[in-house]
């Protein structure tokens, strides 16, 4: 896979990332049921043949145990193999299971540390804070502070580069008024494109790369995703419960959607699921888009989505189909959490 330059670092990308957040399994809050961690380690090996070079990660995800999983991932593969690690902090959580946010400095310091021994690595190539606030819109903590903490962590090693997750503009500044940011990692697909309007401008005008995630709305515009199979999602996936584009009235229009991106995929020889990818990554200013896989075979219906150019005719008759409101930023599943 040809690679793109991260904002202004020295990282280079492929377009597609290796997403974890299934990986983390069902047993925790905002899980997607039974994942199998062999299938994990042996999709990220698969992966890293085909040429993806980064994987993105998180604290939260299972409650620790998707970061462990990467971990033993990448002990298996050569050190010329080996992809970048991107992770993220600040939801933190208790004996129970039950997640709070925390931007205090000495946390943050705490779960670079926890991170770097889960992953099993020297340092993080890039760290993310995972939200400005939690849930969205609670109060904030001091950004200025929790950046600062990042600093001291790239200044002592821990960390190479630092990024921010489900930043608004305005927050991105305040950010980047203590150090520089390498990367947003927003929410972006054809059911949620809030960030159009002053986000990813914000990020073009100050050099800052974006690595999306979610471009196939939690697996809904894969083409995989069937009526029956939807309403058969185990109590202990979020979707079932918390995904509003999974139930109706919304459902039935994401579904007809989803015929559409067929109909193009098969002028391309490509599966839904690469044609809803493509359409993110046709956007200048993303760098690349995070997919999650949770088998090998599984990257079948997603490799293709990285050179796949849709024409101005392609581009049309998707934009017809889309739903009148796409504008939600965050994705309201967390709104209403």
């Amino acid at each position: 896979m040809q690679t793109q330059q991260l904002g202004q670092s020295n990282l280079f990308i492929s377009p597609l990332g290796f997403g974890t957040w299934a990986s983390g399994g069902g047993n925790w809050e905002y899980g997607w049921g039974v994942q199998d961690d062999r299938d994990t380690i042996a999709a990220i090996a698969a992966a890293a043949d085909a040429g993806i070079n980064w994987i993105d990660t998180a604290a939260a995800y299972g409650l620790g145990h998707a970061e462990s999983v990467v971990g033993r991932a990448l002990r298996e593969l050569p050190a010329s193999r080996r992809p970048y690690v991107f992770t993220k902090g600040s939801l933190v959580w208790d004996a129970q299971g039950r997640f709070s946010h925390s931007l205090d400095p000495a946390s943050l310091s705490r779960e670079i540390d926890d991170s770097l021994y889960r992953l099993k690595v020297e340092a993080i190539d890039l760290y993310q804070l995972h939200w400005p606030a939690f849930p969205p819109g609670a109060a904030e903590q001091s950004i200025e502070a929790a950046v600062a903490a990042l600093d001291k962590a790239r200044l002592a090693g821990k960390i190479r580069h630092i990024g921010v997750s489900n930043f608004d503009a305005t927050q991105m500044a305040r950010a980047q008024s203590v150090a520089p940011i390498t990367a947003l990692q927003p929410p972006y697909s054809l059911l949620m494109r809030g960030i159009e309007e002053s986000i990813l401008p914000y990020t073009a005008a100050h050099g800052i790369g974006n690595i999306v995630y979610s471009p196939l709305q939690s697996g809904l515009l894969s083409g995989r995703m069937t009526r029956e199979r939807i309403a058969a999602l185990p109590a202990n996936d979020w979707r079932a419960q918390r995904s509003p584009e999974f139930q109706e009235p919304n459902l039935t229009h994401n579904l007809a959607l989803v015929e559409v991106l067929r109909g193009v995929g098969a002028r391309h020889g490509r599966t839904p699921a690469e044609v809803a990818i493509a359409w993110t990554l046709r956007n200048p200013v993303v760098t690349g888009a995070i997919v999650g896989v949770r088998r090998p075979d599984q990257l079948d219906g997603l490799l293709g989505a990285a050179d796949l150019k849709l024409t101005d005719a392609d581009l049309a008759e998707i934009q017809a189909a889309l739903p009148e409101t796409t504008a939600s930023p965050v994705p309201q599943s967390l709104v209403n959490a």
